[in-house]
């Protein structure tokens, strides 16, 4: 019996290309299995080959989504694999954006199944759980050795067609499809019974977990905004002109801190952005439309605020992590405090 076919997507660094220098790397097509797709072939056996794999830097694939996916549709249409695995992502935000989007264009264009793993809080789960099946992995490379079982498993049960469980069974995350089951305990009990556990301080497993949200305590208002230092602070990627320390344009992995004490505004000469994900013409020709340095100027000329601080912060929301976003606001938001500043304008796109 002739073994199942399985196409692999890994980026420039699991390829072997190299790392964020070599983040623009095209579509590349191999022959056979490279980089982590060694671990799955071990897991697949004698069951399935990995027939193909395409490597594709992570910078590239993000920045030119649509030319990147016909390439690589063309190079999966070649070996008409039974199924697509990409991945694992781990944490890394762009290549689990380009995991997700890879996986999603295969099984819609192709009608094969499609399968890709990653850390939860990867933004590529939440773009694209509903679309494909994700199983959820460590945050590094170091859980490996875990994930490529997972992924070679699950892939193979897609192309042999067999029935797939629940989220909780299969390690999946939830895509947002409800089915419905029998079970011996009627609804009415089962609710009572969680409850009961509820009451008790045991343990119970809810049947419909509710999204949960950050609760921010607002802090005081500034009682005196005449005598208070102002900080500037953005996620529109509003950067130094040529983005001096290459902020990503997508699930950025750093911020940038800019001295603007002589600086009255945003010019085209001065600034520009390196957000992607929305059309950066009118952040380029007036960076003050993000960023309202401009404004800061006048209000701090008429003594309504008591100075704006001298630098100012930058990052790029697209894709970005809620792991990274927490750490850059801790972060920035020590330097602020001990600098004295009491109050931020935040802007994003």
């Amino acid at each position: 019996m002739s073994k199942l076919r399985v196409v692999h997507y890994i980026n420039q660094f699991y390829g072997g290309v190299g790392g964020e220098e070599k983040a623009d790397y095209r579509p590349e097509l191999r022959p056979g299995k490279h980089g982590p797709g060694m671990a799955l072939s071990q897991q697949f056996g004698d069951e399935a080959e990995i027939v193909a794999t395409v490597v594709c830097g992570d910078g590239y694939f993000n920045e030119n989504v649509d030319e990147a996916l016909a390439a690589i549709l063309k190079m999966v249409e070649e070996y008409k694999p039974h199924v697509f695995v990409a991945g694992p992502a781990f944490n890394a935000g762009r290549y689990g954006m380009a995991c997700g989007a890879v996986c999603k264009a295969v099984s819609e264009k192709f009608d094969i199944p499609a399968v890709t793993a990653m850390y939860g809080e990867n933004p590529g789960v939440d773009s694209f759980r509903s679309a494909v099946y994700i199983l959820e992995t460590g945050d590094s490379a170091a859980a490996m050795r875990k994930a490529a079982p997972a992924l070679a498993g699950f892939a193979l049960k897609l192309a042999k067609g067999e029935e797939v469980g629940m989220p909780c069974c299969e390690g999946y995350f939830t895509r947002g499809i409800r089915k419905n089951v029998f079970v011996e305990e009627r609804g009415s009990k089962r609710a009572v019974s969680m409850l009961l556990k509820k009451l008790k301080g045991e343990e119970f497993e809810t049947e419909y977990p509710m999204p949960v949200f950050d609760n921010v305590e607002p802090n005081p208002a500034v009682a005196d905004m005449s005598k208070a230092t102002v900080a500037l602070v953005t996620s529109g990627g509003i950067v130094p002109k040529t983005n001096p320390d290459r902020i990503e344009s997508s699930s950025a992995s750093k911020f940038g801190k800019y001295d603007i004490e002589k600086e009255a505004r945003f010019t085209i000469h001065n600034s520009e952005t390196a957000h992607g994900g929305y059309d950066p013409v009118y952040a380029n020709n007036d960076a003050n439309r993000v960023l309202p340095l401009d404004v800061m100027r006048d209000l701090e000329k008429e003594g309504i605020i008591g100075k704006l601080y001298r630098y100012y912060y930058t990052t790029v929301g697209n894709g970005t992590s809620v792991a990274n976003a927490r750490a850059f606001a801790a972060d920035i938001g020590a330097q602020l405090k001990n600098d004295g500043v009491q109050a931020v304008i935040l802007t994003s796109t």
